[in-house]
């Protein structure tokens, strides 16, 4: 089967724009080095490069790795939205044809209303016009607000990325946000960056949980608008790349060997305007 992975890191520490990386010790100690096109695990998936870093820089680093490595489609980047200049930035990043969308870093935006009150009326605008796709980057508390974006933006394509974290326990408000997401738009859901969220007790059985989380999102989303992506090497906190490509193999099973292929290569290739 063709494999595109949505959703993966490359980053070289030295750059010094990583501020969630910052420091010593702690949870992210193994994953507080450098990752580049060599160091991913697997040989024959087609990558959409996302951002790590809230910096124009970063994704100009990501776009030139691109152009050095064929398996990176596509890359999704980072521009400042509330910027005088971001329209000419967009416009003159997109003249890139690997540079595929934008990421603002939504879920570390103390206000929860930012992305309906701080960006300038003719951004959105320009990254719909440019083509551009929108990864949401978002939690529980931004759903509401996501909806409301979506239904101001009818045309722009917009990813959830994650999932939207479902966290351990209080899903109440992550399934009613997600749900209407689903059910009432058209935007598409990223199946990756669950295992990191998962509790310890969770990981103990993590294909049953993916599984119940993943019943909800097809009911939700359907088949056509699920995209499989291992948030590598973020994954690798909870577990290696092997492990999450069986887990989610065993948690697709049931679906049609089309259905299958759409989550894991096709819906991603249409999304992003890239080839399986």
């Amino acid at each position: 089967m063709q494999i595109i992975d949505a959703h993966c890191h490359f980053w070289r520490l030295a750059r010094g724009d990583y501020g969630w990386l910052a420091g010593e010790g702690g949870p992210l100690a193994p994953i507080r080095r450098d990752f580049l096109p060599g160091d991913y695990p697997a040989e024959a998936p087609r990558l959409i490069a996302v951002q790590a870093a809230p910096t124009v820089a970063e994704t100009e680093f990501l776009l030139a790795l691109a152009a050095e490595e064929p398996r990176i489609a596509g890359v999704v980047g980072w521009v400042d939205l509330t910027d005088p200049g971001a329209v000419e930035t967009l416009q003159r990043l997109a003249a890139d044809q690997k540079f595929k969308g934008i990421r603002p870093m939504l879920q570390d935006i103390a206000d929860t209303d930012w992305l309906l009150t701080a960006p300038l009326p003719a951004v959105p605008v320009a990254v719909t016009s440019l083509g551009l796709r929108f990864d949401a980057l978002v939690t529980q508390r931004h759903l509401p607000n996501l909806l409301r974006f979506v239904e101001r933006h009818p045309d722009q394509p917009v990813v959830i990325d994650h999932a939207a974290k479902p966290q351990p326990e209080g899903r109440a408000g992550w399934e009613a946000g997600l749900r209407r997401l689903g059910e009432n738009t058209n935007a598409f859901c990223k199946l990756s960056g669950l295992l990191t969220e998962f509790s310890l007790k969770m990981l103990a059985r993590p294909a049953d949980e993916l599984r119940a989380i993943l019943s909800r999102l097809l009911d939700w989303f359907g088949p056509e608008r699920l995209i499989w992506g291992s948030d590598w090497p973020v994954l690798t906190l909870a577990a290696d790349y092997d492990r999450w490509r069986a887990l989610t193999a065993e948690a697709l099973r049931d679906l049609s060997p089309a259905e299958q292929a759409a989550i894991m290569s096709g819906n991603a290739a249409r999304f992003y305007g890239v080839t399986s």
